[in-house]
């Protein structure tokens, strides 16, 4: 009886355990992107996304996408270059992080509005971090606002991060 139980649990364990979906390990030189949309006050996409410099990615949505779990995507050598670059001008020292939020750096602040987490990571290096409150309505954020709401279109994901309206009854 001892022997089931504890096959049992192992079983369990395991299932838990492949729940987690992971990226392969990149061939291609280059940074794992890792970019996460955290929720607001209202209905704003909360989702993170990975992209490796092979082309593979990966979705994790949390609310408000039209993808219902974890999903696989790929991008072009193009699209990753842009994505890529587009970030790197935002992009911390390396191994630090960087915090742009009310009271520490951003003078004018709208409340309720979602925060992003960007991370590069390369081999075994510790990662570079950038978190963006993105109620900071500096202007001096303003391309930093502009570059984070152009993600979805420069990853051609848009449809997945759409939330799907629930119909109403009789339509």
């Amino acid at each position: 009886m001892r022997t089931i139980m504890s096959l049992a649990a192992v079983a369990l364990l395991a299932g838990c355990a492949m729940d987690r979906a992971e990226l392969e390990k990149p061939v291609r030189a280059g940074d794992t992107i890792r970019f996460s949309a955290g929720p607001c006050f209202g209905a704003c996409p909360s989702y993170t996304l990975r992209v490796t410099p092979d082309g593979s990615g990966l979705i994790e949505p949390e609310r408000f996408t039209a993808v219902p779990g974890p999903t696989r995507f790929t991008v072009t050598p193009a699209q990753y270059r842009r994505f890529h670059s587009a970030l790197s001008a935002y992009r911390p020292a390396p191994g630090t992080t960087r915090r742009i939020t009310h009271g520490e750096n951003c003078d004018r602040f709208a409340t309720d509005m979602p925060g992003y987490v960007i991370e590069w990571t390369h081999g075994e290096g510790a990662p570079t971090r950038l978190e963006y409150q993105s109620g900071c309505m500096d202007a001096r954020y303003g391309r930093l606002r502009a570059m984070i709401a152009s993600v979805p279109r420069l990853l051609g994901l848009e449809a997945m991060l759409k939330p799907t309206l629930p119909r109403k009854a009789g339509t």
